[in-house]
């Protein structure tokens, strides 16, 4: 019987524990956050048992079970590692936080989405890059479900593949958001369509370098054979010769898509249309007032879902008609509502440069931005250099406002203003807009610091904006 260790006790970790505890493999969990006090360290314990253990004693050594107390060493001794066969690795806990000594007493390492696959079945499409995953993966699984009903949408989306895994059957449709994180840790994750959005700067300070993060990336083709597809985005320089080499090396059958140039084969953007090209005959899908999601951005996620969706074997027709139906994702430069005259736009979900450059390449009234958060060694001059006059001010806050206002100054942008917290900036920027602006949430930068995540950050704005409109009207 193979003994598992499951590392973290975050919504995957125990995810994972719950599908291996049903399988019927003993687990031990372990939490490597250091804990700041005694009474939080039996709190953690006591949460373990909770949502673990009950149930299944009899499959759990629950003597074993390893939780920091005040003042632990954060790694486990070795002689915890004894009779343990297979590490699984929750995404949020990096790779390096005790891997070596896994490594040493000769346990393999595997992640939570890998787990995951070794456990589901039917067909696989899975999508990574550094902007548009989740607007992508949930557009492909609504695609998926207008020609089956048994479709998963699994992954960094939210829902642990995990969780879902044991529910899939031979006839399944799965498609998963994948982050460089997960692409860490996989072993025989193998999707049948593979696709990667686009790369830009994003998580250095986890991966270090651009080019582990790159390599990152590419692993979701690492098993794919010529039976399978990789849908790249033909714009991105790196994918574009990542393509090439693929397609050189026979790894897997490759689609393009790109929003600046028409492709002979591929499906591109011209003309506010969308174009498939395939074997000298060239079709014209769509315009693109025919959809409800705005933005070049959203083009290229349009254009990805459509390929992917092409390669799985959905009929074209209902593709397009669940494209033209598909609302933006909650968090993505999402309309929020009117107040006064200025429309309110959440792109909480704009945790980078990149990302946040599409939320104001959006906008199509003057802007008042609100940007900063979390440090993740991100460069900002891109960003800035974006405005291109639709920015009347940008309101900072968070640990990266000194070093963005740095950069506006070196740039020579000098519209912003310094806020204590989300709440000031907020009053900011009702104040300073005038019926016919917009006001954006697109921080560029991660929550972490001032929020639990993205999600909670572009709730909180959603409801300060509620609250401007039962205070002052539409």
């Amino acid at each position: 019987m193979t003994n598992y260790m499951v590392v973290g006790s975050g919504v995957s970790g125990i995810s994972a524990v719950r599908l291996l505890l049903e399988k019927g493999y003993p687990v031990l969990l372990f939490e490597p956050k250091r804990c700041e006090s005694q009474q939080q360290a039996e709190a953690l314990r006591e949460k373990m048992k909770e949502k673990v253990f009950e149930g299944r004693p009899d499959l759990i050594r629950a003597k074993h079970l390893l939780s920091l107390a005040a003042g632990d060493d954060a790694r486990p001794k070795a002689a915890s590692f004894q009779g343990i066969d297979i590490c699984v690795m929750s995404p949020g806990v990096p790779l390096d936080t005790f891997s070596e000594d896994f490594i040493k007493s000769g346990i393999q390492i595997i992640g939570e989405v890998e787990l995951g696959y070794r456990f589901a079945k039917g067909a696989l499409a899975a999508i990574t890059g550094t902007n548009g995953k989740t607007t992508t993966t949930t557009l492909v699984g609504e695609i998926f479900k207008s020609v089956n009903p048994d479709t998963h949408v699994v992954g960094n989306i939210g829902v642990p593949y995990t969780q879902e895994a044991l529910s899939t059957r031979d006839a399944s449709l799965t498609v998963a958001e994948i982050s460089s994180f997960m692409l860490e840790t996989t072993d025989t994750f193998h999707p049948h369509v593979s696709a990667i959005l686009n790369i830009t700067p994003d998580h250095l300070n986890r991966h270090k370098t651009m080019e582990c993060y790159i390599q990152m990336k590419k692993n979701i083709t690492k098993l794919q054979t010529m039976e399978d597809v990789c849908v790249l985005n033909h714009k991105d320089p790196v994918l574009r010769e990542f393509g090439q080499e693929l397609i050189r090396e026979k790894k897997c059958r490759v689609l393009y898509f790109s929003s600046e140039e028409a492709l002979p084969e591929g499906l591109y953007y011209a003309d506010e249309s969308i174009y498939l090209a395939k074997k000298g005959d060239l079709r014209r899908l769509m315009h693109v007032d025919e959809m409800k999601l705005i933005g070049i951005h959203n083009y290229e996620n349009v254009m990805a879902a459509i390929g992917i969706c092409l390669a799985m074997g959905i009929p074209l027709e209902n593709i397009l008609d669940t494209v033209r139906n598909f609302q933006a994702v909650e968090h993505r430069i999402e309309y929020v509502d009117t107040v006064r005259g200025v429309k309110y736009y959440n792109d909480s979900k704009g945790t980078n440069p990149d990302a946040a450059i599409q939320g104001i390449k959006a906008m199509r009234d003057p802007t008042i931005l609100l940007g900063g958060g979390y440090d993740k060694g991100s460069s900002y001059e891109e960003w800035i250099g974006a405005f291109d006059g639709k920015v009347k001010k940008l309101l900072l806050m968070g640990a990266t406002r000194e070093k963005i206002a740095q950069c506006c100054e070196k740039l020579g942008f000098h519209d912003y203003e310094l806020a204590d917290s989300f709440e000031e900036a907020m009053e900011r920027a009702f104040f300073l807009a005038e019926p016919g602006d917009a006001v954006l949430l697109s921080p560029a930068c991660a929550s972490w610091g001032m929020f639990e995540n993205y999600e909670q950050r572009g709730r909180v704005f959603k409801d300060l904006v509620y609250g401007l409109k039962e205070r002052y009207g539409a």
